[in-house]
């Protein structure tokens, strides 16, 4: 798993690529957004274009991440989610939590 940060403006743009299938790599993304978060930086997304597959543990540190945002007043959204992990949502029912972008600029206009 490898994460890259970028900023867009104010808004935190954070590529995964890889599997999220827990230990250290799903912890590690939420550490970086607990950082993000601790910078004051409250509008982020999160690029899965290049995750191949998560597990329940993976959708666990997508899940945490969003609480921590949310509770700091901001707020998380997700791009280029592939059709493996869209079904994935789908069946979890996280489709109608996440607000999810074909692309890493569409979730970054969409902050307005």
């Amino acid at each position: 798993m490898q994460i890259k940060e970028q900023m867009h403006g104010d808004v935190a743009v954070i590529e995964l690529k890889g599997k999220l299938m827990g230990g250290p790599e799903t912890t590690a993304i939420h550490d970086k957004v607990k950082e993000l978060v601790g910078n004051n930086t409250k509008k982020i997304v999160i690029d899965l274009g290049k995750v191949k597959w998560m597990n329940s543990s993976g959708l666990g540190a997508l899940m945490g991440s969003m609480t921590t945002v949310k509770n700091a007043g901001g707020d998380l959204k997700l791009a280029k989610v592939t059709e493996k992990v869209k079904s994935l949502f789908m069946i979890t029912k996280l489709v109608t939590i996440f607000e999810t972008f074909d692309s890493v600029d569409e979730a970054v206009a969409s902050f307005g």
